[in-house]
């Protein structure tokens, strides 16, 4: 009796962890430029969607985009507990976008 549960159980684990998280407390640090003249910046954003670094691309390039910045690349995504290492060095563009 206890095997026949065990299965399903252990299916369900596998599942959950391979399910994407939505993202309810996600974040990415990232760098971004502009040209003429070249800027660069270092910012944190919160993520929306799925907290997976490849997922977050899309999502970082279309928010930054519409004030002129071009996505360089995402360095990690992360959760709240990483935020305050990060917020001296992200600056102005600490949650801004």
């Amino acid at each position: 009796m206890k095997h026949s549960l065990a299965i399903p159980l252990i299916s369900m684990a596998i599942l959950a962890l391979s399910t994407p998280v939505l993202a309810a407390d996600c974040y990415a640090d990232y760098k971004a430029k502009q040209n003429n003249p070249l800027k660069l910046h270092y910012g944190v954003i919160q993520i929306q969607g799925t907290c997976r670094k490849a997922d977050a691309k899309d999502e970082i390039q279309a928010r930054i985009a519409p004030a002129g910045w071009t996505l360089l690349n995402v360095m990690t995504v992360f959760g709240p507990e990483g935020l305050q290492q990060r917020k001296a060095n992200a600056g102005p563009y600490f949650l801004r976008f």
